[in-house]
């Protein structure tokens, strides 16, 4: 090997192996070796040099050697190789080094390749630092040993294991949500989607769907896939496969109109009505909103059917029908739609409840000696719902504050004339009149403006109303030509009014609280008015009856009743559920918003 040596280095390589074989101070040169690798070459060389000079070493002060050429020294030694070893030992000697003076960083830096092999001028300012000193005495002893156990003795140190950090202080409580802010932020559902919300409170791990059961307590994630799941209850096809929509009967568990369907959507089996009349004075401009005719305040649920019956109504019948349909909103259809000249009648009913309803039928009457003029009369619809018949009357009687016996004549006229039901099965045919329609059905409502005054002076009148504290009417009411009537029995056999609490809703100038100023100076009365009439006896119960003095674009303030009823379970033998399909199939969801389900036309 030192033959070798000294062929390839030439002249420079020999002057060199001569002052190492005389030199004294080689354990001086291997104290400032830079690496362990020319640490060992060096080791290698004396020994070889020691035994050619027969064991004499003389005191020799080298001179630099001339530089090596790179490619020479990769033949003898990879370059790959010596970087590598120069990294894990650097790498070693920063993970030792407990005292702090080695640098982390320093050791994950890759050093350049050194262009010598070894350095025996100048001084490196690491040489002082005690842990080099250390490393250079530990490679001193090595040089005594056989290859072997020099090769045994370069293996890897055993691995250095740090001490675990402890925190100084109590770690910061968790949130129940683990989301970031940022995915916090990009989950967070608007005000305005409120209706994702579960209904009220629920306890921890409850949910609405069978498909968040699974999932973990984190409430960003359960609200943000609220919005994928729909409101409505789902539905098993197996469950649709077992019941029958055609064909069923009362005690049938398949029944679509039975008592099981029945209790599922009213426990109670009461159904919610809010009705309207209002006179709109045949008015070309509609209110600009009808949220306090329609959806008052005060009212703590929105009610099942909704019918309006409007008297001298407005020139544009569709746009009336629109304005009702965006109050009311998409929850709501509007089933039914009848008019008979100025006469219109709108019944509106939730979405869900179109399959326990009947095909509606309606019919007309006029009041007037020239059947051409239809400015007075009734308009009527029919329908059943589950096991109950119904039948909403909206009429417009003769005027005049003289002319009660000509408005007896209109309700006697009306109640022979309507010809309902048409193809509806009689529920109670035992009870029913030919003379009166109002017999033949077992929930009535009849409603509208009858135009039944009050018999006293308009001073008189003002005084009385002045007077009246805490709603208490029956002063105003004793005076009131229909109340007198029902008392009698001449006219709406049968039916009953709830208490009135409200003041008199005609005559009003058009856009203010104030009655009639005009030269005719009417006086104020109870014209538009809602009676009920039930087969059964408290089958009907009133919540609310008052007037809405918030919408004034007419003469006549509209005014409105909320009733509960009760209804019966019923057969699947009418016509109802094959039309249905067949008319829903037909009409997508943008038309039932204007048109009615069931078109007479």
């Amino acid at each position: 090997m030192l033959d070798m040596r000294m062929s390839e280095d030439g002249e420079n390589g020999a002057l060199h192996l001569s002052s190492l074989a005389k030199g004294n101070s080689v354990s001086h040169e291997r104290q400032r070796l830079q690496t362990p690798l020319t640490a060992r070459r060096l080791a290698k060389q004396n020994e070889d040099v020691a035994g050619l000079a027969g064991g004499e070493v003389t005191t020799f002060q080298p001179r630099p050697p001339s530089l090596p050429k790179l490619t020479r020294f990769v033949k003898s030694v990879s370059l790959e190789e010596t970087l590598r070893t120069r990294r894990i030992h650097n790498s070693q000697e920063s993970l030792s080094d407990r005292a702090g003076t080695g640098s982390s960083t320093d050791s994950l830096k890759e050093d350049p390749p050194a262009p010598a092999v070894f350095a025996l001028s100048g001084r490196d300012d690491d040489q002082d630092s005690p842990d080099f000193r250390g490393r250079g005495s530990s490679l001193s002893g090595s040089d005594g040993r056989p290859h072997s156990q020099q090769s045994s003795s370069e293996e890897r140190p055993a691995k250095v294991r740090l001490s675990p950090l402890q925190p100084r202080g109590p770690l910061p409580a968790l949130e129940r949500s683990f989301v970031s802010a940022p995915l916090r932020t990009s989950n967070r559902i608007d005000r305005d989607c409120l209706d994702y919300k579960m209904p009220g409170k629920q306890k921890l791990g409850e949910r609405s769907h069978s498909q968040l059961e699974d999932m973990g307590s984190d409430d960003i994630s359960v609200n943000t896939l609220k919005s994928f799941y729909s409101v409505l209850s789902p539905i098993r096809p197996q469950d649709m496969r077992n019941r029958s929509f055609l064909e069923g009967s009362v005690l049938g568990s398949s029944a679509l109109l039975g008592a099981e369907e029945l209790e599922r959507y009213f426990p109670n089996r009461t159904l919610g009505i809010y009705i309207v009349t209002w006179n709109m004075q045949g008015e070309r401009f509609l209110p600009a909103n009808l949220n306090d005719l329609l959806l008052p305040t005060d009212s703590e649920f929105a009610q099942d059917f909704y019918v309006v019956g409007v008297q001298e109504g407005c020139q544009d019948k569709r746009e009336w029908e629109i304005c009702i349909q965006e109050t009311l909103g998409p929850h709501y259809v509007m089933l039914y739609a009848a008019s008979h000249g100025v006469l219109y009648l709108n019944v509106f009913t939730r979405r869900d409840l179109i399959w326990f309803c009947s095909v509606p039928e309606h019919s007309t009457v006029t009041t007037r000696i020239i059947s051409q003029i239809k400015t007075k009369g009734a308009l009527g619809i029919a329908l059943t719902f589950f096991g109950t018949s119904f039948l909403f009357i909206t009429s417009h009687f003769t005027s005049g504050d003289a002319k009660v016996y000509e408005r007896v004549l209109d309700y006697n006229k009306i109640i022979e004339a309507l010809t309902l039901p048409k193809s509806l099965p009689d529920t109670n045919p035992y009870r029913s009149e030919l003379s009166d329609v109002t017999t033949r059905f077992d929930q009535v409502f009849w409603f509208g403006d009858f135009n039944f005054r009050l018999n006293k002076d308009r001073a008189d009148v003002e005084a009385i109303m002045a007077r009246t504290v805490g709603g208490d009417m029956s002063t105003l009411l004793e005076h009131d030509q229909l109340s007198k009537e029902l008392k009698d029995g001449s006219i709406f056999k049968g039916f009953k009014e709830a208490p009135i609490c409200f003041f008199p809703t005609y005559k009003f100038d058009i856009g203010c609280d104030k009655y009639d100023t005009t030269s005719k100076q009417r006086t104020p009365s109870y014209t538009d008015r809602i009676l009920f009439k039930s087969r059964n006896p408290k089958e009907i119960k009133v919540v609310k009856y008052n007037s809405c003095s918030s919408v004034r674009t007419s003469d006549h303030r509209p005014v409105i009743g909320v009733f509960q009823v009760k209804v019966r379970p019923g057969r699947d033998k009418n016509k109802l559920s094959k039309e249905i399909h067949h008319r829903l199939e037909l009409k997508c969801p943008h038309q039932l918003l204007h048109r009615p389900v069931w078109d007479p036309n």
